[in-house]
Formats: structure tokens, C-alpha cells, sequence
């Protein structure tokens, strides 16, 4: 028995609550995952999981042994990391998962730089708008914007999303142009219901100016739970649209885009980095962090003026 194999299949069997998942993420069969763990058993003298036909669950004397195996896990990824080569050039698999536009026009084309700083780190990137279970899924780290409603992960504020309302012409043409924002809740105009994952539903939008505040539901016809989606139904005149400065900056400056309500502000959204609190953080995982940090600074500058985002 490799104890550091079988410690490793331990974890993560407690983790996802599954040999079966437990296997998966790992990359080896369910049958030797269950041998791993009974061997670990066997040689420990003790029983560290209870297992019916339906679940797997930890005993008390598996859950004081977890504790001990993930800091030994830890320690010994510190351990090889600290060596000059490998602190130097972190190196291995990240998942990670971020949502689909800034996948598209940030993160990805900034990634040959990324490369070039750390080209032995591998990653398997998941493209989504969706609630991700980083356990499950064995996910190292998610990049999602709005506020965090998962108060176990540990999450970095990286940036904040200063927000504008757009149009696309042809839109305007036909229903035309919305004098103050409640106007968007008549029947007379649209706009494009965004689907958050965490309600699937389209949450309202707080505007102000001065001191007159609203908030503003809207009526659509179309609502979608993809960010490129969403700006592709704007741009095919279907509604008006809420927008983060990276994604309508190219479109506002053909006239594909016309900007709403120039003198009414939206509170920013913020963007977080988080990770689970049982994830140690390797070197390629705090190179990763950092670097987007770095990316954010650029493109979505942290707000010291940004009120909650709800």
C-alpha cells in the first residue's frame, strides 16, 4: 500500500461523500480507490467510514484523522514545493472555472502572458455562468461576480465591474429611446432578463442619481443564464441590457452599442477568486491568484466608493 495514495483517496472520499466521485477525481477506478481506503483501515486498526448502500460517512475517529491528513497532505506539497526549482516554477493541474465572457475577452487572451511566466502549469479551465461544487467537482478555484452567498469558501475580492445600461439601435428605432429609468417598467419597453444561477431569476438593478434612487425590475421577453448570450440578445435589439465596461467598451465604440441614463450611476459589481477551506493553497494556486489580482487591477480597478451588491 502507497499510504500517501491511500491518504489521498481517503480525503477525498470524505470530501465528495463518494467512492464513486472519489475515484473520478482522482483518475483511478472506484475498486482501487475502496481498496486504498481499507488497506488504510487495516493497517490503522480503526474503521474511518461508515458505508451503507446510499452514502459514505465519516466516523468520529475518520473525521479527527482527516484533520491530521490534510495538514500532512499540505506538508508535504510545501515540502516539494519549497525546493528552489519548483518555487521558482510552480507546476502541475489547476482547475478552475470562470464565467463565460470573462473567459472570452479577458482572461484568456491575457493567458500567454500567464505562460510565459509559469509554462509547467496545466489548466482545466470550465467556461460557465453556473453555481460550480468545487468538492464534487474537485475545483481548485472560481473566479464569479455578485456577492458570495457560499460563506464556507474563502474568497479574495480581486475587482469591481463599474456597470452601464445599453441599447442597440435597431432597438431604440423601435421602441425608442427610455427617458428615466422607470420607464423600463412600462410595457412599452424590454429589456434582457439575466439569469443568476444562485435564484434563477433576474435580479432587480439599483440606480441613482443624486439623491434619487430606484430600483429597476424590468419587463423581458428573453432571459438567459449565459453572459455572451446576453449580450448577443442586447445586440440583436431584443431589450436593453446592464453591462460591465469590458464587455460593451468595442461595441459602444462601432454604435452596435448606444449608451442609457449617462447621469445615473449603478453600484459596481464586485468579482471574487474563491477556493474551498479544506484546498491547500499550492504555489501554482497563489501564482494563479495573484496573477489575476494582477489582471483585475487593469480591466476592473477595485471601487472604494462600491456599496453591497444584493
Amino acid at each position: 500500500m502507497d499510504r500517501f495514495d491511500a491518504m489521498q483517496a481517503f480525503a477525498r472520499v470524505v470530501e465528495t461523500g463518494s467512492f464513486t466521485k472519489a475515484a473520478e477525481t482522482l483518475h483511478m477506478s472506484k475498486t482501487t480507490v475502496t481498496q486504498l481506503v481499507q488497506q488504510l483501515e487495516a493497517r490503522l486498526r480503526v474503521r474511518l467510514l461508515n458505508r451503507t448502500t446510499r452514502q459514505v460517512n465519516v466516523t468520529a475517529d475518520g473525521a479527527a484523522y482527516y484533520e491530521r491528513v490534510l495538514q500532512l497532505l499540505a506538508d508535504m506539497d510545501d515540502a516539494e514545493t519549497s525546493l528552489s526549482v519548483a518555487a521558482a516554477s510552480p507546476r502541475g493541474r489547476l482547475r478552475v472555472d470562470v464565467p463565460s465572457p470573462f473567459a472570452h475577452m479577458i482572461l484568456i487572451p491575457a493567458l500567454p502572458d500567464f505562460y510565459a511566466r509559469y509554462p509547467d502549469i496545466q489548466l482545466d479551465m470550465g467556461v460557465s455562468d453556473r453555481i460550480v461544487d468545487l468538492i464534487n467537482e474537485n475545483v481548485d478555484c472560481v473566479v464569479r461576480g455578485g456577492a458570495l452567498k457560499d460563506q464556507s469558501l474563502i474568497a479574495r475580492h480581486v475587482g469591481d465591474l463599474r456597470l452601464r445600461v445599453f441599447a442597440a439601435p435597431s432597438y431604440l428605432e423601435r421602441w425608442g429611446t427610455p427617458e428615466h429609468p422607470k420607464a423600463l417598467e412600462d410595457s412599452s419597453h424590454r429589456i434582457v432578463g439575466f439569469l443568476w444561477s444562485r435564484t434563477g431569476k433576474p435580479l432587480p438593478y439599483a440606480m441613482h442619481r443624486g439623491d434619487e434612487r430606484v430600483t429597476v425590475h424590468g419587463r423581458h421577453a428573453l432571459a438567459v443564464d449565459d453572459g455572451n448570450a446576453y449580450l448577443t440578445a442586447g445586440l440583436a435589439g431584443l431589450g436593453v441590457m446592464w453591462l460591465p465596461d469590458y464587455m460593451s467598451a468595442a461595441h459602444e465604440a462601432t454604435g452596435a452599442l448606444v449608451p442609457l441614463f449617462e447621469n445615473w450611476r449603478l453600484d459596481s459589481m464586485p468579482m471574487f477568486i474563491a477556493y474551498p477551506p479544506n484546498r491547500h493553497v499550492s504555489a501554482k494556486l497563489r501564482v494563479f491568484i495573484d496573477w489575476i489580482v494582477e489582471l483585475m487591477a487593469v480591466h476592473a480597478p477595485l471601487d472604494v466608493q462600491r456599496k453591497a451588491w444584493t
